[in-house]
């Protein structure tokens, strides 16, 4: 039986994971397809530049038409990342009726819709496990092993940048400057962290898993979201008195016929099962209606995590390859794209005030917000002698988020209010 010819898009840290486990587990792979996958050609930006591992020189190319006018390739793997080149270089391979693998969150969703469609016109593979979770199987795991479930939610940690920051500041005491500063040398952080440290890598990942899960083409530009970078050592040291842990999710909920979505640090009960993932890990909380509740979990990023997610969509498009299935990426469950979506939904919230260290700002802010339909469940009030400006913080009952921000807006007209300086919601 003939190889499976692949041509690989990167040789970065997830470009070069897939090839050293492609070298290491060869007689696994070998035994697994009964045939060998054969690494024809690695697009790179220079040919010449020394590398840490040992690959044939003839390889190598900077040239994409040597992989895409290669009809005997069959298979290309995009691990490039960012939006371009990647996705012309995606689309063009389907084109020419080659199976794609990627990692690349971006470019899934912001233009998964077309790209499946696409694969479908030339009866070819997309596979993009790797996209979402790094090593964690959560996208096989929801459209094959679950996939005779209704999901009723998908609640994750799918960023590992933010949840070691986090875990820094809770376990450490570090403010966010200094954890993401360790971040960034232990190389869970880039240098530039924008992407991960504003919510906009989860949304990416929060929109694929709500197509996966729920059938619903959600863009990550109409995901509400909120990033980690207000949320100071105080906000910690508050959450943990009231028994909460802080950490960045991304949620997707059904609530009847509407559909919740959104990307926010959220105070977690110390119980839950998310609350306990720390550091770079990664995990995703599931509710089924058959399954009932299970939790995937692991290391979402690094060259070896992700690279075995590669490999296994790799392996899998070549059983298919031998197989010759009609292929169709249409989502089985779509059972759900009827429902309305309203983004961010009701939720209890927590808000820290800087306030006047005077009488009547406790009434004054709690009168506000019973007159916007919104009770108040938690009230910490701390401050020392002498100080001008005090802490006040509220944990809320169930409300809608716009209802909420009438209430700031009208509470901060109020000279007793310094400063509104953190908004989170609340999960038990």
């Amino acid at each position: 039986m003939n190889d499976i010819k692949v041509a690989i898009l990167g040789l970065g840290n997830v470009g070069s994971g897939v090839w050293e486990i492609l070298h290491k587990n060869q007689r696994k792979v070998d035994s697994y397809l009964g045939r060998s996958i054969d690494v024809k050609k690695v697009l790179v930006s220079d040919v010449n530049k020394k590398r840490d591992i040992e690959m044939p020189a003839e390889v190598l190319t900077d040239d994409i038409a040597e992989i895409l006018e290669n009809k005997d390739i069959q298979v290309v793997v995009e691990l490039m990342g960012g939006l371009e080149p990647a996705y012309s270089y995606i689309k063009a391979a389907l084109k020419n009726k080659k199976h794609v693998v990627t990692a690349n969150k971006a470019v899934i969703a912001t233009y998964g819709k077309e790209l499946r469609e696409l694969a479908d016109e030339n009866e070819v593979e997309i596979r993009y496990e790797a996209s979402v979770g790094g090593g964690i199987p959560i996208i096989n795991t929801l459209m094959q092993s679950l996939s005779a479930n209704k999901f009723d939610e998908i609640v994750g940690i799918v960023n590992g940048t933010t949840n070691y920051i986090l875990t820094q500041m809770t376990a450490e005491g570090m403010d966010f400057d200094e954890a993401l500063k360790l971040a960034q040398e232990k190389g869970f952080a880039e240098s530039d962290p924008t992407s991960d440290i504003e919510g906009e890598d989860a949304a990416f990942k929060l929109s694929i898993l709500s197509y996966i899960a729920f059938g619903i083409e959600v863009s990550p530009q109409d995901i509400p979201r909120e990033g980690i970078t207000r949320i100071s050592k105080e906000d910690i040291d508050y959450a943990k008195q009231l028994g909460y842990i802080i950490k960045l999710l991304a949620t997707a909920r059904r609530n009847n016929k509407t559909f919740e979505f959104h990307v926010h640090p959220v105070l977690l009960k110390k119980d839950h099962p998310l609350a306990s993932v720390n550091n770079e890990f990664n995990a995703l909380f599931v509710k089924g209606n058959a399954v009932g509740e299970l939790m995937l979990y692991g290391k979402g990023a690094g060259s070896m995590p992700t690279g075995s997610a590669v490999l296994g969509d790799v392996m899998e498009i070549g059983k298919r390859i031998s197989e010759k299935p009609s292929v169709s990426h249409a989502n089985k469950n779509g059972y759900m794209s009827s429902l309305i979506s309203v983004g961010e939904g009701l939720s209890e919230y927590y808000i820290r005030f800087q306030v006047k260290d005077q009488p009547g700002v406790l009434g004054n802010i709690a009168t506000i917000m019973g007159e916007n339909g919104i009770s108040l469940k938690s009230v910490v009030q701390r401050g020392k002698p002498g100080e001008k400006s005090v802490p006040l913080v509220f944990i809320t009952h169930a409300v809608e988020r716009k209802n909420l921000d009438k209430a700031l807006d009208e509470i901060q007209e109020s000279e007793m209010i310094n400063e509104v300086a953190s908004i989170m919601k609340v999960k038990r």
